[in-house]
């Protein structure tokens, strides 16, 4: 990307797996040159993770788009030196290492800061500087367990239940990317100082999991899993139709909860207090839920989508991969592209989310080698002689 809002910033991704470099991605995305620091002996993690192909990572390729992938043996001194050169050259650094690593490795906000104190910092670990977790180690799994997630998630009668994706990483991720936004505008907006970031892998993701905290300080109760009904809508829940498919049905707003009754011949109920008032229908959802389920149990899903959308009913058919790629809203909007790659041919990925009229983002080429930028960077940007190269390559460092 040359011409996107981000357009001059500079992002040396030294962190892995997924959060800190899905922040990297996200502004990669939007015009800035993204740098990213990989260990010379197998590279970031990510490439090993999950689906493959012929031995090539399907989540790295689309996770690391547009960014110049480099080697750098942080273990090594001479190699968190040349890390400190990147960081005098660069408005963002993103880190992922405990804090005992960062401090004694000198790769702490402090030690950057001395070199380039208009550089922000974003630090992102599973539990957050501070306390007695903060040198844990700490993946997706564990926010999601301590965020209060698994606790809410799945049936009544059933096991907490986990995601099936990357969710704690990529709310993690989302707050970390405005955040430094904010960062940058307060940097460049009000003439600030660079700054220190700190985000976990829990508190982005308990923050959307408020309401149980809200519940229980105010009323002593600890609320339950409850399946897909909620507790604040109803109907609200997936329903299986006639041909094996499932689709959802959300009736937040009244006025959508009426329409759905009308819409399966229940128009009774619309008057019946114990299903027209908000409060007595969520007393009653399980009723509401069984009426919806038996009309929607007699019909295939389009039968049971052509009556809810002319309706103007809240329900979506529940995708998978396929149907996702296949919905014709989506391919109006051009959400998947289809992008060359030299080690694929080519690969179908998401575009850039959200978007924007003047300057939208865009996808240059996806994941690249390990070290592929090497003579882009160390030669170009900082200035490294062929010779120096070689024997930084040959002692491990590079």
């Amino acid at each position: 990307m040359t011409d996107g809002p981000l357009t001059g910033l500079r992002v040396i991704d030294a962190a892995t797996l997924a959060a800190g470099p899905l922040v990297a991605t996200w502004l990669g995305e939007h015009g800035a040159e993204v740098i990213k620091i990989e260990q010379p002996d197998g590279g970031d993690p990510m490439r090993q993770w999950g689906a493959q192909r012929d031995g090539v990572g399907l989540m790295w390729k689309s996770l690391s788009r547009n960014k110049k992938c480099v080697t750098l043996n942080l273990r090594e001194e001479t190699g968190r030196d040349l890390l400190r050169d990147l960081a005098r050259t660069a408005d963002v650094v993103i880190m992922n290492l405990r804090p005992s690593t960062l401090t004694r490795w000198g790769l702490d906000h402090e030690s950057f800061a001395a070199v380039n104190p208009s550089l922000v910092m974003l630090h992102v670990t599973g539990y957050g500087a501070g306390g007695p977790k903060s040198d844990r180690p700490g993946f997706g799994t564990l926010g999601e367990a301590m965020s209060g997630f698994a606790h809410m998630t799945g049936e009544a009668d059933g096991p907490p239940t986990l995601p099936a994706f990357m969710l704690a990483d990529g709310v993690a991720a989302l707050n970390a990317t405005y955040a430094v936004m904010m960062a940058l505008y307060h940097r460049d907006v009000h003439g600030g100082p660079g700054q220190l970031i700190d985000v976990n892998l829990i508190e982005p993701l308990a923050r959307l999991l408020e309401q149980p905290l809200l519940t229980y300080d105010q009323t002593g109760e600890i609320p339950a899993r409850m399946g897909n009904r909620w507790d604040i809508s109803a109907p609200r829940n997936t329903y299986r139709t006639s041909d094996g498919h499932w689709l959802a049905m959300s009736g937040s707003a009244p006025s959508i909860a009426m329409r759905a009754l009308k819409a399966v011949g229940r128009s009774d109920l619309t008057t019946d207090p114990r299903f027209a008032q908000a409060q007595q229908r969520l007393r009653n959802a399980a009723l509401v839920d069984s009426v919806m389920a038996e009309w929607i149990a007699d019909r295939t899903l389009d039968e049971a989508m052509t009556v809810f959308e002319d309706a103007d009913v809240a329900a979506a058919p529940v995708y998978d991969a396929a149907q996702l790629l296949a919905d014709p809203q989506l391919q109006a909007r051009g959400t998947y592209q289809r992008i060359p790659d030299p080690d694929l041919g080519s690969m179908t990925v998401q575009g850039p989310v959200p978007r924007f009229s003047a300057t939208p983002g865009g996808i240059d080429h996806l994941g690249a080698g390990i070290g592929e930028h090497n003579d882009d960077v160390y030669g170009g940007l900082l200035g490294l002689s062929e010779q120096r190269r070689h024997e930084l390559h040959e002692n491990g460092v590079i």
